[in-house]
């Protein structure tokens, strides 16, 4: 997977971030918006944006509904709520904003797999199952997800897509 060290995910783009210091550098706490107010935005966007001087949204509790769901029931409810919301976003704003899932502790829970690029989350009990992250919200095109770096050298604080289809 390609590495990314460019601050671009700061402004545009879908990044899913699980590094505190990455959170902190697009927004405060305060800023952040629940799973529930990003999905009744749809169609609805604000015209600025909470965070990082208008131009990001940081959205938490996708890994907490993802836990609550049967592995076939998280895939159709990603496929069918949250990747036409995300779409909506990058339409509304032309690509020209940024969305982040915020996501604790996602580092032990995003799983790369360095010979295909392929990405899936591990969910919590009960169900303990993967949901495939890369066929379900950008297509398949694994060769585009670029881990996120702060530093070089340093551990990923997330995953970075400047667009998906």
């Amino acid at each position: 997977m390609r590495q990314h060290f460019d601050t671009v995910w700061q402004r545009r783009g879908t990044s899913w971030v699980w590094d505190e210091e990455a959170r902190n550098h697009i927004c405060v706490a305060s800023e952040v918006w629940s799973l529930r107010q990003f999905l009744r935005a749809v169609s609805n966007w604000p015209a600025e944006l909470p965070s990082n001087g208008g131009k990001t949204l940081v959205v938490a509790g996708l890994d907490g509904s993802l836990d609550l769901l049967t592995s076939t029931d998280a895939e159709t409810w990603l496929s069918d709520a949250i990747k036409p919301a995300v779409l909506s976003f990058q339409d509304e704003y032309e690509g020209d904003a940024a969305l982040a899932f915020w996501l604790p502790g996602g580092h032990n829970r995003i799983r790369a797999h360095a010979t295909t690029d392929d990405v899936h989350w591990l969910c919590h009990a009960p169900h303990g199952h993967q949901i495939d992250f890369g066929r379900i919200l950008w297509g398949q095109a694994n060769e585009y997800p670029q881990e996120i770096l702060l530093h070089p050298g340093g551990k990923p604080a997330g995953l970075f897509h400047l667009r998906i289809s």
